[in-house]
């Protein structure tokens, strides 16, 4: 048996790493992961992106109040961001221009400028987001892990939590290493956050993956995309984004699945890049490779963070949904306070964030 550690965080993604990395600064903290390596799954099959005006309300203040720590550390490459409104998507442009910050609205010339491919007449507006960039998903999260070491926690990896059982006031946690012992137990569980939930004796929140797929798409010899912003339609039935020489295209699926090793569903890939192709003058003959990932969303959109109401010493920290990269500096530091019986950090309040509307306690 280990010696009894403060908190046990289960999940090595970037929402257990990130958090794990501010609690080992002031207690014991294990970290445990069900697969070879951390980041195995959502985190490692990220697209990547800082998009401080996607997502719901919550999401966008916390991304916001992430850019400082991303522009610290060097972890952002700008890539501006170009919003294309073909006919039928009215109402999305609309939806998109009532909350955003910073956009604005550009020609369509200006946007064949910027992004060379867009087909003529594709088109009837174009929006283009200066504030938005690459962000180096490895590099950050290596950090985070390297700080959890050097702040003295361990991870541990091919660990998946088999049992889970609270006695005299520690949580008995049994695992193909062994067993471990804490008083808090923080679910980082990214997709499989409910299971953990269910074996811990806490009520699911109806956390729900989702696939999303993506194609790595090469260019034509001589055609250099880097310099391109992301782009995609403002309904979300596409997008694409240069990485390393080629473009990365989606259907910005959402399918709901099983929380599993994911991967690309080749017939809905086949209608995003057909989608994708309607709205460029390039014709896709080749598809490099292909992957999938998992978004995990619960009903109203939301992340989930803080103690559940009725188990003892059970942390929620999951349903990040595509933004969990982009809003861990924020989240995960939101997360420690709460933790640590500590109010929401200045900065995050000051964008209009309190954490009451990502309380567990919302679902009753």
């Amino acid at each position: 048996m280990a010696s009894d550690l403060d908190i046990i965080v289960i999940g090595a993604g970037i929402a257990g790493a990130s958090v794990a990395a501010h609690l080992a600064e002031t207690g014991k903290v294990l970290v445990l992961d069900m697969e070879e390596r951390p980041g195995f799954h959502s985190t490692g099959r990220s697209a990547a992106s800082y998009e401080p005006n996607y997502g719901p309300p919550a999401i966008r203040a916390l991304t916001r109040a992430a850019r400082n720590y991303f522009n610290d550390g060097g972890y952002l490459t700008p890539r501006q961001t170009l919003f294309l409104m073909p006919g039928g998507q009215e109402n999305d442009f609309n939806a998109l221009m009532a909350a955003q910050q910073g956009m604005g609205e550009i020609t369509i010339a200006a946007a064949r400028g910027l992004f060379p491919l867009l087909r003529e007449n594709y088109a009837r507006r174009a929006v283009l987001d200066p504030g938005t960039a690459d962000i180096d998903v490895d590099l950050l999260h290596q950090t985070y892990l390297r700080l959890i070491k050097s702040h003295g926690g361990t991870v541990v990896c091919a660990a998946p939590v088999e049992a889970l059982e609270r006695g005299s006031g520690l949580w008995n946690v049994v695992t193909p290493k062994g067993p471990f012992r804490a008083r808090t137990i923080v679910n980082a569980a990214g997709a499989w956050g409910d299971h953990i939930a269910r074996l811990a004796g806490a009520k699911p929140v109806g956390l729900q993956p989702k696939r999303r797929s993506i194609a790595v798409v090469p260019m034509p010899d001589g055609v250099d995309p880097m310099a391109w912003p992301m782009a995609g339609d403002v309904g979300e039935t596409w997008y694409c984004k240069p990485q390393s020489g080629k473009l990365l295209v989606s259907p910005a699926d959402a399918a709901a699945v099983e929380a599993h090793d994911a991967f690309a569903d080749d017939m809905t890939l086949a209608e995003g890049i057909e989608r994708f192709q309607q709205a460029v003058d390039f014709e896709v003959t080749r598809v490099e490779h292909n992957w999938g990932g998992l978004r995990s969303f619960v009903p109203d959109g939301n992340p989930v963070c803080g103690y559940d109401p009725k188990i003892e010493g059970f942390f929620w920290l999951i349903g990040q949904g595509g933004y969990g990269i982009q809003t861990s500096p924020a989240l995960s530091r939101l997360a420690a306070a709460l933790l640590r019986g500590e109010s929401t950090p200045p900065d995050i309040e000051g964008e209009g964030l309190t954490g009451e509307e990502l309380s567990p306690t919302r679902f009753g």
